[in-house]
């Protein structure tokens, strides 16, 4: 079920309430960081986003996948996811606030972690709006409908009672696996696009109906572009990779002037 959060200040529908328009502060949207001590530059880079590109936000939106994989909130005991959440922690500090959703590598962060990382969880998908639009959030992985063996791991990957079994493995076992079909994942990324692993139209026509919503954010396709489709606007956030080869990401700002994709500082 798709569900709608009226959001603080200007995401509640007016930009800035009481304030001219142009005084409102934005609203940033990034995803698919994969977040992990290999990737150093990236670490560096979002870093540098929350402490500098961020503070003159209302709010920031991270839409899934932050982490390369998370296994549970017993994952904050290791001294890089814990560094992380407390980085996030400072938005919250600062009076930005902090919108989580998991992706498909991060489902599992749960309540302790939003709660170390001063974030807010938000549900897959979700409605807002913001200065006067109504916005589809998703991860985007659900918008994938060709790709059926996924969705089939999806649903049950989902399941509370899965989780719970999942995560009464001892902590060692999961992130073998996890490491597993981390290794998994890169040896099909370097492979041929396959057009089944990106979202279809009867996904995004789906998803622009049941929200009723004019626009569509969402990541996961690793495939950053703005869309126009029968249903309205539909933006592809990109992913983060400054470790190998070509430097990718960016992210999504929304302010009284409109939407701008824009690059890392």
């Amino acid at each position: 079920m798709l569900q709608e959060k009226a959001l603080r200040h200007a995401a509640a529908g007016v930009p800035g309430e009481g304030k001219r328009p142009h005084a409102a502060r934005p609203f940033l949207f990034i995803s698919d960081l994969h977040l992990n001590e290999r990737c150093p530059r990236t670490v560096a880079a979002f870093e540098h986003f929350i402490r500098v590109s961020a503070d003159q936000a209302d709010s920031v939106f991270i839409l899934g996948d932050l982490f390369e994989y998370w296994i549970g909130d017993d994952t904050l005991a290791d001294p890089f996811a814990a560094r992380m959440a407390a980085l996030m922690h400072t938005l919250s500090e600062r009076g930005i606030a902090l919108y989580v959703m998991h992706g498909n590598r991060d489902f599992l962060m749960g309540k302790r972690f939003m709660k170390a990382a001063g974030a807010i969880w938000l549900p897959d998908p979700i409605a807002i709006t913001a200065f006067g639009t109504r916005i589809a959030l998703a991860h985007g992985d659900a918008l994938c409908t060709d790709d059926r063996g996924y969705q089939v791991f999806r649903k049950v990957a989902r399941n509370r009672l899965a989780q719970l079994l999942f995560l009464a493995w001892p902590y060692r076992w999961r992130h073998a696996l996890a490491e597993n079909m981390r290794h998994k994942s890169e040896q099909r990324r370097e492979g041929p696009y396959l057009p089944h692993y990106d979202v279809t139209a009867r996904g995004v026509a789906a998803l622009f109906k049941r929200s009723r919503a004019g626009t569509i954010i969402h990541g996961h396709t690793h495939r950053p572009a703005r869309h126009q489709e029968p249903g309205g606007t539909r933006w592809v956030l990109p992913d983060w990779d400054l470790d190998h080869g070509k430097a990718r990401g960016g992210y999504l700002r929304i302010d009284a002037e409109g939407f701008r994709m824009l690059p890392l500082d």
